[in-house]
């Protein structure tokens, strides 16, 4: 018997742009797709320049047992990939072959019907697996009680806030023992402590022997889960190997990009680190760090940083608040400058052109470079999002004054005094 659990062969998913994020291919899509052929055009997909193909010719095997990681950055064709194995969606050309049952976690609002209780739901996802309702029930306890929605069990889903959906949606995934379970980035979505128990619950699952596809930002994550890994870009797999090597590989490509102008000046318009689902209102930062010198290389550890961030904000609003997310090269969130830190922050209706300015006295992170993830939200609602919209190098320096160089380990330098007693 093989030992193969999930084998694509020749993926690829053709859009007409505009169209991609607002309707999958649904029966009436497939019936004049038919139609279209029979009049001598391409039933598979649009014509011309409205052309855009999220996946192309993508091919991998997956044994049963195996954890692999897919990374990539945002628009690179990993959710497009993971609806075709979950078969939400159909490929427009290849195919793909699962041997056992799927349990998926996508996009919130993904496999459970908004109207009935999560209870309900519990037995229609175990029921779409093929399980009868004695399988379902010897589970039940323990889907619920890892979920920790006890008090809600009862209340209709479309009730749920998307952190509670999240932690019954993959409590569901990952105990009505699917032989594939996929699980794309929206775990982020839920608190770091269930986060861990989610990680800790897939390699439970993974020892067991069922195989694990696995989507997340988070390349420590992907280091310590999975055992193999694919990096997407622009639809294409440009890397499959080990997830160490996947993960070396991902960061040195990213590393090799130089997003900051030659006068400190960074372009958000057209960025590539932001998700389809965002319209761009984030327009540029500039950097500076001491004495107001454009920031456009590595800067000092205990140097002073001063973000410039300007933004369009299309309707009067109220409760603006902009983040700055430092993530270190595997993904880990190192810290956050935030103006919902800022005291008295005013929260006056705005309109138009902003521009909102972060000093910080010292950059006190190790050396090593990071990655800046800036969110611009609006009454608690993000509005826009630039995953890595700038490179920051943190240089090595005497810091101490002690002529040694600082440790590599750790995030943080730390200020301190020792003295004897």
């Amino acid at each position: 018997m093989s030992n193969i659990a999930l084998q694509a062969e020749n993926l690829a998913k053709q859009y007409r742009i505009g169209l991609a994020q607002r309707r999958q291919d649904t029966l009436r899509d497939q019936i004049s797709h038919g139609f279209a052929s029979i009049f001598g055009r391409n039933g598979h997909g649009p014509r011309g320049a409205d052309a855009f193909w999220a996946l192309k010719d993508v091919s991998f095997d997956l044994k049963h047992g195996d954890v692999a990681g897919i990374i990539g950055r945002n628009g690179a064709g990993k959710s497009t990939l993971l609806k075709i194995l979950s078969r939400i969606t159909a490929p427009t050309k290849g195919r793909a072959k699962i041997f056992g049952r799927v349990g998926s976690l996508l996009e919130v609002g993904t496999g459970f019907h908004a109207e009935l209780t999560g209870r309900e739901n519990i037995y229609l996802n175990g029921a779409i697996l093929g399980m009868r309702k004695g399988e379902i029930d010897r589970k039940f306890d323990e889907i619920v009680a890892f979920s920790e929605i006890e008090k809600f069990i009862d209340t209709p889903v479309k009730r749920y806030s998307t952190g509670m959906y999240v932690r019954l949606a993959f409590a569901v995934a990952a105990h009505l023992e699917p032989e594939v379970l996929i699980v794309d980035e929206v775990l982020a979505v839920g608190d770091t402590e269930f986060q861990k128990k989610c990680l800790g619950k897939m390699e439970n699952v993974a020892q067991t022997g069922r195989t694990i596809l696995f989507v997340s930002h988070n390349m420590a994550a992907v280091e310590n889960l999975c055992n193999k890994a694919l990096v997407l870009k622009a639809g294409q797999v440009v890397f499959s190997g080990s997830s160490v090597e996947a993960v070396d590989f991902y960061t040195r490509s990213f590393s090799s990009e130089n997003t900051v102008g030659a006068n400190g000046v960074v372009d958000l318009r057209n960025a590539p680190g932001r998700p389809t689902n965002y319209r761009p209102q984030l327009q540029r930062l500039e950097l500076f760090t001491d004495g107001g010198v454009p920031l456009t290389g590595g800067i000092k550890i205990g140097a002073g940083l001063r973000v410039s961030i300007s933004f369009r904000l299309e309707q009067p609003s109220s409760q603006v608040h902009v983040n700055l997310g430092f993530n270190n090269h595997i993904g880990q969130r190192v810290c956050v400058a935030s103006t919902t830190y800022q005291p008295n922050w005013p929260d006056e209706r705005r309109v138009g052109d902003q521009t909102f300015v972060c000093d910080i006295p010292s950059v006190t992170l190790v050396p090593g470079e990071y990655r800046i993830k800036i969110l611009l939200d609006v009454a608690g609602t993000p509005v826009d999002c630039v995953w890595d919209a700038f490179r920051l190098t943190v240089l090595e320096t005497d810091y101490y004054g002690t002529g040694r160089l600082v440790p590599d380990r750790g995030y943080l330098v730390l200020k301190q005094h020792w003295y004897p007693e």
